[in-house]
């Protein structure tokens, strides 16, 4: 309602991106994306002129919701931001926190590195902060001979999975 009546007086920031920051309960709720959607259609508002912030932790805690939040709207025209990431239940932060020694980088980035770009910065991104922490990092998921040659080359220290040897009984 209120760009909607900026963008009537002409005011020179109706022009502008408009960030709204969602909150967690409103992510979770069922109704909330018919509600955008109305709205929308009520003050016929641009989507294009909106950017949906939602917090890491939100979306994490989330996550279907989100997904699906996202989707759904990104379809209208709305843009996201994903907010304070870093933070979060995944971030980095927690390594600067908790005294470990190795930090075993899950095996949804390793699996594909070998040909997903995104999953090989990934993989790289963290074992770069590992090592200036002074973490030894291990790669899961270590499926074949290129996957490991990449994991080399990234400078993970060890890597675990059927590229290696498939599991043995202790004897």
């Amino acid at each position: 309602e209120t760009y909607a009546r900026m963008r009537a007086e002409g005011h020179p920031l109706a022009s502008s991106i408009f960030r709204v920051n969602l909150s967690g309960a409103s992510l979770a709720e069922e109704t909330i994306i018919a509600f955008i959607i109305d709205a929308v259609e009520e003050f016929k508002v641009p989507p294009t002129q909106f950017c949906i912030e939602v917090t890491e932790t939100n979306a994490i805690l989330n996550l279907t919701s989100a997904s699906r939040f996202i989707h759904i709207l990104k379809e209208q025209g709305f843009t996201f931001a994903l907010d304070d990431f870093g933070s979060g239940f995944s971030s980095f932060n927690y390594l600067k926190n908790l005294p470990v020694d190795y930090l075993k980088i899950d095996g949804c980035f390793i699996r594909n590195m070998d040909r997903d770009q995104i999953d090989y910065t990934m993989v790289q991104a963290i074992s770069s902060m590992c090592r200036v922490l002074g973490l030894s990092t291990i790669g899961e998921f270590a499926e074949n001979e290129v996957i490991i040659e990449k994991l080399r080359e990234i400078g993970v220290d060890y890597a675990q999975g059927y590229g290696i040897s498939k599991p043995l009984p202790l004897e």
